[in-house]
């Protein structure tokens, strides 16, 4: 079992509230890893595809809950998204990743780029 203090691993499957599944690598030396990301919901009605992500983690801290950051190249949409969190581990050392994410759509010019976010 996982003892208080212990570090956040980001290596393996994650699920969020709204049912999307991602999986992450194990992190290389630098702290970079890469992996795959099933979104359970997008705007679109294009089939939903596995989408390739990559990523890095900042050094670890002394707690042991490092700040990350990964983008994410959709395979059904002309659109990414940039996610960027934190790995938390409480007492009974289940880990928990908060992030937030921007994506940004492809739009037709510069004159659009005001509605390219979300």
């Amino acid at each position: 079992g996982t003892t208080p203090g212990s570090q956040c691993d980001l290596q393996g499957l994650w699920r969020n509230e709204l049912g999307s599944n991602m999986t992450l690598s194990a992190l290389d030396a630098s702290g970079t890893f890469s992996g795959s990301y099933h979104t359970a919901v997008a705007a679109t009605n294009k089939q939903i595809l596995v989408s390739p992500l990559q990523g890095a983690q900042q050094h670890l801290g002394r707690k042991g809950q490092p700040t990350f950051g990964f983008t994410v190249q959709w395979q059904f949409a002309d659109s990414m998204t940039a996610f960027v969190g934190q790995c938390f581990v409480d007492r009974r050392g289940k880990e928990t990743l908060e992030t937030t994410w921007l994506l940004w759509e492809e739009v037709p010019s510069r004159k659009d780029v005001w509605k390219a976010t979300r």
